[in-house]
């Protein structure tokens, strides 16, 4: 992504030359007043003092962010009211004549913004920019103070700007052409929660006053290490940044070059962030044959294979003793082998442990056969290594496996069907046989993500979208409260009857006013002993990038600080399909997400 470096300035007498001295100092575009050159006019004088052609249309849309007349069209005087009303439509219609889809930054001043929520739903066109103070001063010492009562707490937070923004929002139902632009105050630091709430929001930009910036020993406008740390989450959310100066600020330089320095050192340039809050189709591996490409991508993980290796090797080194080591052999059968990962582990683990294997590779892909006998004929051909074409349910071996090495896990565990997969496996091991991994566990929590619903969304006029699950690069979220355990396999599963349906409620507590928008979901698994790797959020295996979360929607609920949050989920199976059904018990009693598979199941 590209990040904009914007100059905010009011009080200019021609957009021309403020867009000169912006580019002039490094930044991308500007901000200012629409009514910049303008005359004081009647709100029905529709003439602007400056005509169109000043600027070229590509200038006009790409190097613009239009402020509305400082007008309150929700004032309780009813003449003002009606000329703010009269004054900000004018000015909507002069920004979308520029620009095709205006962008148009309003600021919001309390909880109070019916007639804004109509003027933003009577518009089709144009981009809104609502500005919001991140923090109440007023509200902000109450929350730095231990000794605050809950009713000092509850009144002051009837002034929390992000209430007035959360109103405004259901107000033009979740308009996705509707973003928000947070502005830093000197006034007062907001707390870690309130800038992790934001972080959940359609976030478009953050203002940046100039009084933030304080001079360093070298004489160099820099910001305070906690307004670095509070900038640089917003950066990795991708927020532009919008600098606010005076007209005859003389530093506007220094400042564009040092946030351009923290968005160098900030801004994630992972090659997989492309991906970010795209929701995903899971794979259905079992049902689906995998293509080359995803087999690739899932082999450049740097993690991943090393820490199956290490699995690997310490379970031979476990089975077989140093006294044992030249004449037992260890059978190690590889599961859904792809495109060889795996098998590689297994012979680089036995070369290291000095064990001798034998390895079966079975592998259902016809496709991935091809790839895996030409490195069966040149990589391995001196190797105890044998290739079945089968499906591992289906396959009787030529011996029993000491190890069953697979790889079959999903986003949330279990959702590519491991368990039934390795249960059908069973027959394939020893009755002292291993399995890697052993056990795993998927969790969840709820979360808070304009962007990913608004994505939903968009998906509902063509298929059930709420009633389905998603891998999704989650980045634009809140984690209202940190994810719990939810249902767990373990393999071999040796039980006499066994049942792979699972079901659960689990309940959560809000850290603070926000809106439910869906559930994140993750897992962990244990290769072997202590080796363990995952992707719950407050244990994620560094460097890994093999699975994203998954993100099972629920239609939006406005949370208080607080509330419990009762989430309840069951893993369904019936003879030709896998799914999972969802519901919000708490603090108000939701619509049964996905009855019977209708919109997201895994086919058997």
């Amino acid at each position: 992504m590209h990040y904009y470096v914007c100059l905010h300035q009011e009080g200019t007498n021609s957009i021309p030359k403020l867009i000169q001295k912006a580019h002039a100092n490094n930044y991308n575009v500007v901000a200012t007043s629409i009514n910049a050159n303008m005359l004081p006019l009647d709100p029905q004088e529709t003439d602007p003092t400056y005509p169109a052609t000043v600027l070229s249309a590509v200038e006009w849309i790409s190097k613009l962010i239009f402020q509305v007349s400082d007008v309150d069209v929700d004032s309780p005087n009813a003449k003002f009211r009606e000329y703010s009303k009269a004054m900000l439509m004018r000015d909507a219609i002069w920004a979308e004549h520029l620009q095709t889809n205006g962008n148009i930054m309003v600021r919001i001043r309390g909880p109070n913004n019916d007639n804004l929520a109509e003027i933003i739903n009577s518009r089709s066109k144009g981009n809104w920019f609502i500005n919001v103070p991140i923090t109440n001063p007023e509200l902000a010492s109450f929350e730095h103070r231990r000794d605050a009562t809950e009713s000092e707490i509850e009144e002051a937070q009837q002034v929390d700007p992000w209430n007035w923004w959360n109103e405004l929002r259901f107000a033009i139902k979740h308009n996705a052409r509707t973003k928000v632009v947070v502005e830093l105050s000197d006034s007062d630091r907001p707390s870690r929660e309130c800038v992790r709430r934001w972080l959940g929001e359609p976030i478009e930009a953050i203002i940046i006053p100039s009084s933030l910036f304080v001079l360093n020993r070298s004489n160099y406008y820099v910001l305070q290490k906690e307004w670095q740390t509070i900038v640089g989450h917003f950066i990795s959310m991708r927020a532009n940044i919008i600098i606010s100066t005076k007209i005859n600020d003389k530093s506007i330089g220094q400042y564009s070059e040092y946030i351009k320095k923290l968005i160098n050192d900030h801004g994630d340039t992972h090659k997989l962030n492309s991906y970010e809050n795209m929701l995903e189709i899971p794979l259905q591996p079992l049902f689906d044959n995998l293509d080359s490409y995803t087999y690739e991508i899932f082999e450049t993980d740097p993690v991943k294979y090393k820490l199956y290796q290490e699995a690997i090797q310490q379970v031979l080194l476990d089975r077989v003793s140093e006294a044992e080591a030249k004449r037992k052999l260890t059978v190690v059968m590889v599961l859904g082998a792809g495109r060889g990962p795996l098998v590689r582990a297994v012979f680089n683990a036995a070369e290291i442990a000095k064990r001798k294997v034998r390895v079966y590779i079975i592998e259902k892909n016809p496709s991935a056969i091809r790839t895996l006998s030409n490195m069966v004929k040149t990589l391995w051909s001196k190797k105890d290594v044998h290739i079945f074409s089968k499906d591992m349910r289906d396959f009787s071996p030529p011996e029993l496996a000491d190890v069953l090495v697979s790889e079959l896990l999903g986003s949330f565990g279990d959702n590519e069907l491991s368990p039934e997969c390795l249960d059908g496996a069973l027959k394939l091991l020893k009755p002292d046989g291993v399995s890697i991994p052993c056990k795993s566990t998927s969790y969840i929590n709820p979360i808070m993500s304009a962007v990913l619903h608004n994505n939903v969304s968009q998906l509902t006029s063509t298929v059930p979208a709420f009633d389905s699950g998603y891998v999704v690069l989650l980045k634009n979220i809140y984690h209202i409260d940190e994810p719990q355990a939810l249902f767990e396999f373990t393999h071999p599963n040796r039980a006499a009857i066994i049942d792979n349906t699972r079901h659960k409620k689990l309940s959560f507590t809000a850290q603070k006013d926000c809106v439910l928008h869906g559930i994140g979901g993750y897992f962990d698994t244990v290769l072997y002993k202590n080796i363990i790797l995952g992707i719950n959020p407050l244990t994620h295996t560094p460097g890994m990038f093999s699975w994203f979360p998954m993100f099972f929607p629920t239609q939006p609920l406005t949370i208080k600080a607080g509330d419990t949050i009762s989430i309840e989920f069951w893993r369904r199976v019936d003879a030709e399909k896998v799914w999972y059904e969802w519901r919000v018990c708490e603090p108000k009693e939701s619509e049964l997400h996905n009855p019977g598979g209708m919109g997201y199941n895994m086919r058997l």
